[in-house]
C-alpha cells in the first residue's frame, strides 16, 4: 500500500522512506502501519493551502492530462510498443501483456510469455504507470525505459536480445527514418528503443473519472453508495496506502500485516532485489485506478473479483472484516476510478526488408 505521492512542495520536502526505516527498527509491523494512517491523517492538514480546496481535503488527488512533449517521439514508441518483431516469436508485443484494449493488462492470472511459457507474477496495468515510484512488483526497475528493455531480453517473455532487436529495427528503412526524426544523428541503439517506448508510456494516462469529476466539485458524480463506500474506503484506513492521483504506486507495503497471504505463488517481493530479509513480501502498492478493468488481482492474480479483494485487503491489511453491505459501497466507489481510457489510432508498422531477421515462434 502507498502512503504518499506528490503533495506538491511537503511530498517533496519529506522523505518518508528515511522516516519510516528509522521507526521500522522499534515498532511492529501493526503499529507501522497504524502510525503512518496516523501520521497521513496529521499532515493532510498541511495540505489545504497548497491545492484547490475541493481535492485539499481529500487524500485523493485528479488525475491530470498529459500534454506530449516530443510528438515524433511518441509516435515511435507507439509503433515499438505494438511490434511484435521485437520478440523471437515474432508474435509478442509490449501490448500482448499490456493490452490497452483490456485496462493495460492482460486479464490473465500471470502471463504467456515465449513458447507458451508460464509467467511468474501478474502483469500490472501499464496504465498511469508514469506515476509509479517504480517498475515491476519488485520495484526492480527505476522507470518506464528500464522497465521497457527487461520484457525484451527475458527467455520466459520476448525471448530475444537487445542485439537482436537492434538488428531487427535496423534492417527497416523506415524505422531508420522514424529514429533519425526522433533522436537526430546515431542511429538506432536499445537505449534509444526504450526511451521511446517509455514516452508513449507516458502518454497512458485515465483523466476524467467519475471520482476525479467529483474531487472537482461536480457532486452528481457520484451515487450515494458510491459516496458512502468512498467514506468507508477512507476511514478505515485504506488511504493511508492507496492515495495520490494513483490511488497507490507510490510505496511498498508488506501483504499482510495482520495475518499472513496464503499463496503458493514464490515471488519474494523486494527481498529479491535488496537482499534484506525483512523486505520479503514487500510489493509495491498497485495503483487502484481502473482497477475494475485489471482483474485478476494481487501479485500472484488469485483473485478474480473485487468483493473477494476488498474482503481480503481488509482482513490482512487493516484487521477488519466488512460486513456485505459495506463491501459492496467499497466496490461500487473503486468502480468510480476507472477514467477515460487513451485512444489513438493503432499504428500501421512498416514492413520488414529482405535482410531481416526472420522469426523463430517454435525454438
Amino acid at each position: 500500500m502507498v502512503f504518499f505521492s506528490d503533495m506538491g512542495g511537503l511530498g517533496k520536502r519529506l522523505d518518508w522512506n528515511g522516516v519510516t526505516s528509522i521507526l521500522i527498527h522499534s515498532l511492529g509491523e501493526v503499529s507501522m502501519f497504524l502510525f503512518r494512517i496516523f501520521l497521513w491523517s496529521v499532515l493532510s492538514f498541511s495540505l489545504v493551502s497548497q491545492v484547490p480546496w475541493i481535492q485539499a481535503q481529500e487524500p485523493i488527488q485528479p488525475i491530470e492530462e498529459m500534454t506530449p512533449k516530443n510528438r515524433n517521439l511518441i509516435e515511435l514508441g507507439k509503433m515499438l510498443y505494438f511490434d511484435p518483431r521485437l520478440s523471437k516469436s515474432g508474435f509478442i508485443s509490449c501490448n500482448s501483456c499490456h493490452n490497452l484494449s483490456m485496462g493495460g493488462s492482460d486479464n490473465l492470472q500471470t502471463s504467456i510469455g515465449h513458447n507458451w511459457t508460464k509467467g511468474p507474477i501478474n502483469a500490472p496495468t501499464v496504465l498511469n504507470s508514469s506515476m509509479n515510484l517504480a517498475q515491476f512488483w519488485d520495484g526492480r526497475a527505476k522507470d518506464l525505459k528500464e522497465q521497457a528493455g527487461g520484457p525484451i531480453a527475458n527467455p520466459g517473455e520476448m525471448a530475444f536480445t537487445h542485439e537482436l532487436a537492434v538488428d531487427v529495427l535496423e534492417s527497416i528503412p523506415q524505422y531508420q527514418t522514424l529514429f533519425q526524426q526522433s533522436f537526430g544523428e546515431g542511429g538506432i541503439n536499445i537505449d534509444r528503443v526504450t526511451e521511446a517506448i517509455a514516452a508513449f508510456e507516458e502518454t497512458l494516462v485515465t483523466p476524467d473519472s467519475r471520482f476525479d469529476r467529483w474531487l472537482r466539485g461536480d457532486e452528481s458524480a457520484l451515487t450515494a453508495d458510491e459516496l458512502k463506500g468512498y467514506q468507508i474506503f477512507k476511514h478505515s484506513g485504506c488511504v493511508a496506502c492507496h492515495n495520490g492521483p494513483a490511488v497507490g504506486g507510490a510505496s511498498y507495503q508488506k501483504m499482510g500485516v495482520f495475518e499472513p497471504y496464503q499463496t503458493d505463488n514464490p515471488a519474494e517481493g523486494r527481498a529479491a532485489v535488496t537482499g534484506i530479509d525483512a523486505d520479503r513480501f514487500m510489493f509495491k502498492v498497485p495503483t487502484l485506478r481502473n482497477v475494475e478493468l485489471t482483474y485478476p488481482y494481487f501479485h500472484d492474480g488469485a483473485v478474480w473479483t473485487l468483493e473477494e479483494a476488498v474482503d481480503l485487503m481488509g482482513r490482512l491489511q487493516l484487521g477488519r472484516s466488512f460486513k456485505p453491505h459495506q463491501n459492496a459501497r467499497i466496490v461500487a466507489f473503486l468502480k468510480t476510478l476507472t477514467g477515460r481510457q487513451p485512444t489513438f489510432q493503432i499504428p500501421v508498422l512498416p514492413p520488414s526488408s529482405n535482410s531481416t531477421p526472420r522469426p523463430k515462434p517454435f525454438q
